[in-house]
């Protein structure tokens, strides 16, 4: 079947590939590192660096916007997944010339996850590190709830202020001072007319029917919140201008004298004379009511592959980010103004990866090492077995990209697992660094948190002994609860945990009842598979699912059904070692 994403060669190493062309065809304006870009040439010593970030298939957000007057570097994660703490806190220290870091990127679960990971690790580590997330889009969460709402093309604005503002000299807390501003008088609604593709799929992330147009879409091949016929563009300018006006943030007018910031974004789909055609409408309805519009960005901005919609952004302008926004830039996909770029060899070091120490297990330890192999390449099987299924339950609500995220994370714990189980490791660091492969190479939420459930496994276990099913169900246990800390979120939410919870629960009685582990766990996996398929009755509470929640009824939830499908193939490597 035809693919609606025309070029690319494997799927999987699709980002890797267009980084690395990106970074070859503006070398005199960033450089890949290793977790996405950097300028090509460092930031002055004690300047803020200005770290930006999340999944790829955005273009020209993130990495096109990485350079003068505008972020100092992106991390880049997998399409349309948020990149891995490990590839923040590479990118992070690469880019740092000691006045801290600042990271900005849209809220979404996955990124808040791994960049607060990365933000701790920075700050325990001496580098100053705050944060300021995008939530812009007015159309996924009501005013009173605006910290829970998503961040979308808005997000170029408060990039663009905090790049000029750290480049004007101002401290880390000032930098977040006025990107919190930003943040604050930034609304943007969008629109789609089709859906859009990941690279390799023959069906599109969702459809809108002919003739009709989805209202309050996401970045991410996250569908509408309703549908309404096309309009014209003098109506659909009618529409968007009407319904951003009315979240004028409080204490602000709408009226003669208010001077507002405006960027008319467009996904990949329409074309510019299109966006033209629309802009002519808003500036005419502005016009009308006496609204300065302040160097207005119509183009492509923040986009979702070949995804057909637009979206508007308005921003209620102080003097003080009005200076800020119309400062000059220079990036390979944004430019404002004029600046005189130094074009000398680049004087940026790369984090340089440590080799990774293989402690020595026991010869018990070697031995269960082995088995600990055996499971990942089974769990490996497993979700390639059901990558599309799992993609495909992701995208009734979300962006589909669950079961390619599980399986790059599963490849990549077989690899790690092999690697230490082959070179004399026990099997608690085994299990340790499948979980820190797994997590970087998975990304996205659920990368982050089955790096937790196996690191916790694997700490729990050691390398000295064959662990007890105690030790193990106790573990599990332990990595549920941090899960539940560090997600906040708990059952009945839709989400993993709506099956690990009752797994764990089920593993812990029986294993304290005598039976032995495979038995236990025989009898939990059931139980998991069923709370998983009950999970369809559900509503998302959190993350990207919950602005389409009712599009998610009657289906149950990945993460759940993934988790249950794993903890069936551990089941059966359990097994066959208690028969031989």
């Amino acid at each position: 079947m035809e693919t609606l994403t025309y070029l690319f060669n494997n799927p999987e190493d699709f980002v890797d590939e267009a980084i690395e062309g990106f970074a070859a065809a503006h070398s005199h304006l960033v450089r890949a590192v290793r977790g996405g870009v950097v300028r090509a040439k460092k930031g002055s010593a004690g300047e803020v660096a200005v770290v930006i970030g999340g999944g790829s298939g955005h273009y020209p957000a993130f990495a096109g916007v990485v350079g003068p007057g505008l972020a100092h570097a992106a991390v880049v994660g997998n399409v349309f997944a948020s990149p891995s703490t490990q590839q923040v806190l590479s990118v992070c220290k690469t880019a740092n010339t000691g006045g801290g870091i600042f990271l900005s990127y849209g809220n979404y679960a996955g990124d808040v996850m791994n960049f607060n990971q990365a933000q701790d690790q920075l700050n325990s580590e001496g580098i100053a590190c705050q944060t300021v997330v995008v939530t812009d889009d007015i159309m996924s969460a009501p005013k009173e709830e605006f910290t829970k709402r998503r961040g979308i093309a808005g997000g170029l604005f408060i990039f663009k202020i905090a790049g000029a503002a750290a480049e004007a000299g101002y401290d880390l807390n000032e930098v977040v001072r006025v990107a919190n501003l930003a943040n604050a008088r930034a609304r943007t609604i969008g629109v789609a007319f089709s859906g859009c593709t990941l690279p390799g799929q023959d069906h599109p992330l969702f459809t809108v029917p002919v003739g009709r147009m989805g209202v309050g879409l996401g970045i991410h091949g996250e569908p509408g919140l309703s549908e309404i016929d096309i309009p014209t563009a003098a109506d659909l300018a009618k529409d968007l201008v009407s319904r951003l006006m009315d979240e004028t943030p409080e204490g602000e007018k709408s009226g003669s004298g208010t001077r507002l910031a405006l960027i008319l974004n467009g996904l990949g789909g329409v074309k510019y004379e299109e966006l033209y055609v629309l802009y002519n409408s808003i500036q005419k309805i502005l016009g009308e009511k006496q609204i300065a519009i302040i160097e207005p960005e119509v183009g492509e901005m923040v986009t979702s592959f070949e995804m057909a919609g637009v979206s508007l952004t308005l921003v209620w302008l102080t003097p003080e980010l009005e200076e800020l926004w119309g400062k000059p830039s220079y990036t390979p996909g944004y430019r404002k103004g004029s600046l005189s770029l130094d074009l000398s060899v680049s004087n940026i070091g790369d984090v340089v990866s440590e080799e990774i120490a293989i402690p020595t297990g026991s010869a018990e330890s070697q031995n269960c090492a082995q088995t600990i192999l055996s499971i990942f390449n089974a769990i490996d099987r497993v979700i390639s077995l059901h990558e599309d299924e799992l993609g495909l339950l992701d995208s009734y609500a979300g962006d589909g990209d669950h079961g390619i995220g599980m399986a790059r994370g599963s490849h990549a714990g077989v690899k790690g697992a092999k690697h230490f189980a082959s070179n004399g490791a026990g099997a608690g660091s085994t299990m340790i660094n499948a979980a820190d492969e797994w997590s970087d190479k998975a990304g996205g939420t659920s990368g982050v948190i089955w790096g937790i459930i196996l690191r916790y496994i694997g700490k729990s276990i050691g390398d000295n002994n064959v662990p007890s099913a105690t030790v193990i169900s106790q573990s599990i246990s332990e990595a549920t609860q941090e899960v539940m800390n560090f997600g906040k979120a708990s059952i009945g939410d839709k989400t993993l945990l709506d099956a690990l919870i009752p797994f764990a629960e089920r593993l812990k009685g029986d294993v304290a009842s005598g039976k032995s582990i495979s038995e236990a766990w025989s009898a939990a996996s059931a139980v998991a598979m069923e709370a998983a398929h009950a999970t369809a009755q559900l509503l998302p509470k959190i993350g990207r699912a919950r602005p389409h929640a009712e599009k998610s009824l009657g289906h149950p939830d990945p993460g759940a059904i993934s988790f249950a499908y794993i903890t069936n193939a551990v089941g059966e490597v359990l097994g066959k070692v208690d028969h031989e």
